[in-house]
């Protein structure tokens, strides 16, 4: 059974390393923990409604139990990743946001869609040289504008 757990909102993640640490130390059968970034307020706890009680028994934050189970239904759309639609063009300047390259602003020199990759080359160094990065990992700040 799938049961929402009340938080105080911002503190979702606090209530959760609370009851998983909770969870290991009493060897409580919970099977999993989410929470979904849309939803404020609320975590969502798969386990038994006793054993939902015992783990937020005396954790702060936490705020209650609403004792109806949740259908995991109700939960899918939260929990498929979501598809997020990315795109670059050759010339566009970028900046990395992530990786061992983070900071960094290059040139986007090839894209590949299929792979989530983007070969950039670097700006800010004295020998600019061709990098292969995740795309995910990049942000468009200067999009070269396509002549229609």
């Amino acid at each position: 059974m799938i049961y929402s757990v009340k938080t105080i909102i911002g503190r979702e993640n606090v209530v959760i390393e609370a009851i998983a640490n909770k969870a290991k130390v009493t060897s409580l059968p919970i099977k999993a923990i989410v929470h979904p970034e849309e939803i404020k307020g609320y975590i969502f706890v798969e386990a038994e409604l006793k054993d939902v009680e015992a783990a937020i028994r005396d954790i702060p934050h936490a705020r209650g139990i609403i004792r109806t189970p949740l259908p995991v239904e109700e939960l899918k759309k939260f929990l498929k990743p979501k598809e997020i639609e990315i795109k670059l063009a050759d010339g566009d300047i970028i900046e990395v946001i992530g990786g061992p390259f983070k900071g960094e602003k290059g040139k986007v020199k090839k894209f590949v869609k299929e792979k989530n990759e983007v070969t950039i080359e670097l700006i800010e160094v004295t020998v600019p040289i061709p990098v292969t990065v995740n795309a995910g990992l990049v942000k468009v700040i200067d999009a070269i504008k396509k002549e229609e």
